[in-house]
């Protein structure tokens, strides 16, 4: 059993653990029993801060939800000019679930898209981020097109992410970003052509 700690700082231990064993066996395989064991808490201690495992999910979920929102904020708004403003904005994107893989897979793991309360809080995220990134554009956009890109590029870096994890694990954080900030770039940069132009 692990030391007494006081109230506020043992529930962020909690959910800290809880991030970790969500993230390696997914919501449904996780009970609250493998919880409070990897917490080294009793379950009544662990429901006196959580009433449940759905609670307790979805406050990791949000938990890493405001950590990624505050960091490519951050980043976006740290970053001089726009080129450098979003491959800012994928450098933070990329490192912060290189060093926390487990919080990609709650982020995005099945439940969390299947389970309406769950996948509120992603969607959420997600149309936070986009707003944040529509700034970016070009102000001779139309607003309803810099909405539409913006949302196109945080599903670049998901879907992006998800090969990375998956498949190339070993690649730089930096490197990554670097390579799809210029595909995204490029194509926000590059002039519109009518559907049936040549290619080349």
């Amino acid at each position: 059993m692990s030391r007494r700690l006081p109230a506020a700082e043992r529930r962020r231990q909690i959910l800290r653990v809880a991030r970790a064993v969500f993230g390696a066996d997914g919501y449904h395989a996780t009970s609250m029993n493998a919880v409070a064991e990897a917490a080294g808490v009793t379950k009544p201690v662990l429901y006196q801060h959580f009433e449940s495992k759905e609670h307790l999910f979805l406050e990791v979920l949000r938990d890493v939800a405001g950590e990624l929102r505050v960091g490519i904020r951050a980043a976006l708004d740290a970053a001089d000019g726009p080129r450098r403003r979003v491959e800012a904005g994928f450098t933070a994107y990329f490192r912060y679930f290189a060093a926390d893989p487990a919080a990609f897979r709650v982020l995005f793991g099945d439940s969390s898209r299947t389970d309406p309360a769950f996948a509120a809080e992603v969607t959420r995220l997600e149309r936070d981020i986009a707003d944040h990134v529509a700034g970016l554009f070009p102000e001779d956009l139309p607003p309803d097109d810099r909405l539409l890109f913006a949302h196109g590029m945080v599903g670049l870096a998901e879907s992006t992410s998800r090969y990375w994890t998956d498949l190339a694990p070993g690649m730089d954080a930096e490197v990554l970003a670097a390579k799809v900030a210029q595909v995204a770039w490029v194509g926000l940069r590059g002039r519109p052509v009518a559907p049936d132009a040549p290619l080349g």
